[in-house]
């Protein structure tokens, strides 16, 4: 994402800015512990400062930015140690997720996650990064409720704000798209055959797809 002061009508301006901050941290562009200048984002945006500080508290809340007072804003991005936090518990849990799901969804969830792998591999085609991310987000959900499981359902969500940081950058380069919706046509074909062991099998594949491509993007070696 460059710094171009074109924004779209579809986000607010302060998410504009947030996506691009972000988009600049997680790749790496600012590194960890790197001050982020306020007067300088403004320049180069051509925008006031208010909504740049709105994006700030914004980031802050995701977890990365550090704001100290009268300092300012510091990168924090993901470390080495974060992904292999992030994907080692995505992995467990969404994992036993779909294996619940198998045994617990209703005819009318598959034919739901069928329209999401449908409209997946559309938009793959179209190279649409964001579209598939969206959708992508979507599918997951469908399996997250189908395990019946509030708990499960409680837990999930109080990490899904790492898991889409992680999934923004990803889906952002369109030389994966192919691969990320090969996996998850995987998943679906194992659940509509609900057969619980290949089910496992394609989450733990795409879970540690997601993770080697992370790796790659945040430039993060073993």
């Amino acid at each position: 994402m460059t710094g171009s002061n074109q924004f779209s009508n579809t986000f607010s301006l302060t998410d504009e800015i947030a996506d691009i901050i972000r988009d600049r941290i997680l790749k790496g562009e600012y590194k960890i512990g790197e001050k982020i200048k306020e007067n300088q984002i403004a320049t180069e945006l051509r925008v006031s400062r208010t909504p740049i500080r709105e994006a700030f508290k914004q980031l802050e809340n995701e977890g990365l930015i550090d704001y100290i007072p009268n300092r300012g804003c510091f990168a924090k991005g993901f470390t080495k140690q974060d992904i292999e936090d992030i994907y080692a518990v995505r992995k467990a849990l969404e994992v036993l997720s779909v294996e619940w799901a198998v045994n617990r969804i209703t005819p009318e969830e598959i034919s739901n996650l069928q329209d999401q792998s449908d409209l997946m591999e559309f938009y793959t085609t179209r190279k649409d990064g964001r579209k598939v991310l969206e959708i992508n987000t979507d599918f997951h959900d469908i399996i997250y409720n189908a395990t019946g499981s509030r708990f499960m359902a409680q837990v999930l969500r109080s990490y899904k704000e790492y898991i889409e940081q992680t999934r923004k950058v990803l889906f952002y380069e369109s030389e994966y798209l192919e691969e990320i919706f090969a996996e998850h046509k995987a998943i679906l074909d194992s659940i509509k055959e609900r057969d619980v062991v290949k089910a496992k099998e394609a989450m733990a594949r795409h879970l540690d797809g997601s993770k080697r491509r992370a790796q790659v993007v945040y430039k993060i070696k073993d």
